[in-house]
């Protein structure tokens, strides 16, 4: 039986929602944001109940995170080791995202949810009580033991582990308690939600590491797990009755990667994507020392350098929205990595911090545009029976090269510079941009197709 005879599924894979969370795509966005009906979603009480538990428990994951690495790098002193630590909270995703998405697809996803929530809070509570009990420094500091640095990843691993469990069933959810029509209204404003958080949260983190301490930040991500419980507790959850897939994760996983390699766009796009958040996204670890080192700044220019970040990418979710009406989707990745890098070069060369704070700015601005083009060219073109195998290896290459590429570069701010880390990762990026840009046969079928929306995404309005 070919794929055109197969049944089609009625809902829409666990991954595509992720996907959508992390790089929302240019249609969603146009069609449920820009297009009127932009908070019709909030109008369902259990989608209200579940969205304002995501925005607080993603504000105090960012808090956490924000924290965190402030944190290591005061311990330290160290890129590498702040990369180290970026990459033991990413690292259960590289292992586990593709059989959490296909595990939220066979049990209960409340529980399942619950139960991943309620560890991620004594996580939390576990770090902060490890800082105030003087099992690892606290964070006025200047050292660290390599076991109590060791402790720190430990813990950090277990909450990564407890987090890509949840986050496929978080966003499965979103489906069942909306009707049809507002599915992709819901997924909007769930992505609009996470940048909301991506800018609010480093900024409170800012505040806390100057107000109060580290473990302060520990303690306030892990209350703000108790809205989250509570408000899985109050909605009204029936899990909709559905037999699991035959077929096993595994044989699934197979099939998906042999999809991908035998249609060379799909492979491309998957590549690009790769590459760019190696070289690019790795910047991450190496703002703490950008604050600290280079423009002499504390923990409130880190946070404020951070949050910079969010708030371009939550800008350029319309604006991307308005330039794919005029440009195709291969024009606004390549274009998009160009901005990208450029900022990433004028991060690596600035001694101003207000021009740092522009060109973070830029940097979630540009690569929001490359990522939610890929997304939306990916989603329109992939077979829809094998859309949601895809998403998964976008995610996967999307959140889990970059802490990968962490390590490296920030072994490279500790042998050379910050600065030259930077400088190696956006000349890095500006040869992949130029590339595309006079190879375009690289690109050249990375355009979504010219089909009505419903057709594009499975939903009948």
């Amino acid at each position: 039986m070919d794929d055109s005879e197969r049944p089609k599924p009625e809902r829409t894979p666990v991954e595509v929602l992720e996907a959508n969370v992390t790089a929302p795509t240019t249609e969603l966005i146009d069609r449920s944001l820009i297009r009127g009906g932009a908070l019709s979603a909030f109008g369902y009480r259990d989608f209200s109940l579940l969205w304002s538990g995501a925005f607080l428990s993603n504000v105090g994951t960012l808090i956490h995170t924000t924290a965190l690495l402030w944190y290591i790098n005061q311990l330290t002193n160290s890129s590498a080791w702040v990369g180290a630590v970026n990459f033991a909270n990413f690292l259960p995703i590289i292992l586990f995202v593709l059989y959490a998405g296909s595990l939220a697809d066979r049990l209960d996803r409340r529980k399942l949810i619950l139960w991943t929530q309620a560890l991620m809070m004594l996580v939390a509570l576990l770090l902060g009580l490890a800082v105030s009990l003087g099992w690892i420094p606290p964070s006025t500091a200047t050292s660290a033991t390599t076991g109590q640095l060791v402790l720190i990843m430990a813990i950090t691993v277990f909450m990564g582990v407890a987090f890509v469990f949840n986050f496929p069933a978080w966003r499965a959810m979103v489906p069942d308690l909306v009707p049809n029509d507002l599915l992709l209204n819901a997924v909007a404003l769930d992505a609009a939600g996470y940048n909301m958080a991506r800018f609010i949260g480093p900024a409170l983190g800012a505040l806390i590491l100057n107000v109060w301490n580290v473990a302060g930040a520990f303690y306030i991500n892990a209350i703000s797990f108790l809205a989250v419980i509570a408000a899985l507790l109050l909605i009204r959850y029936r899990p909709p009755e559905s037999a699991p897939p035959e077929e096993s994760a595994w044989t699934q996983m197979r099939e998906g990667a042999r999809y991908m390699w035998r249609n060379s766009w799909t492979r491309n796009l998957i590549f690009v994507l790769g590459i760019s958040a190696f070289f690019g996204l790795s910047y991450i670890v190496l703002l703490p020392s950008v604050s600290k080192d280079v423009l002499h700044k504390g923990s409130w220019g880190y946070g404020f350098l951070l949050g910079a970040v969010g708030l371009g990418a939550a800008v350029g979710a319309p604006i991307v929205t308005l330039l794919n009406r005029r440009l195709k989707e291969r024009e606004l990745i390549k274009y998009g990595l160009l901005i990208f890098s450029v900022m990433v070069l004028v991060l690596a060369a600035s001694h101003a911090y207000w021009l740092s704070l522009a060109a973070t700015f830029g940097m979630g601005l540009s690569f929001l545009t490359a990522s939610a083009s890929i997304n939306t060219v990916l989603q329109a073109r992939v077979d829809r029976l094998m859309r949601g195998r895809v998403m998964s290896f976008y995610i996967l290459l999307f959140q889990g090269t970059a802490p990968i590429g962490g390590l490296l570069f920030g072994y490279v701010a500790d042998v050379r510079s910050t600065s030259f880390a930077l400088l190696i990762g956006g000349l890095v990026v500006l040869a992949l941009a130029l590339v595309l840009i006079f190879v375009p046969s690289i690109l050249k079928d990375a355009v979504s197709p010219a089909m009505p929306p419903a057709a594009a995404d499975g939903v009948t309005r």
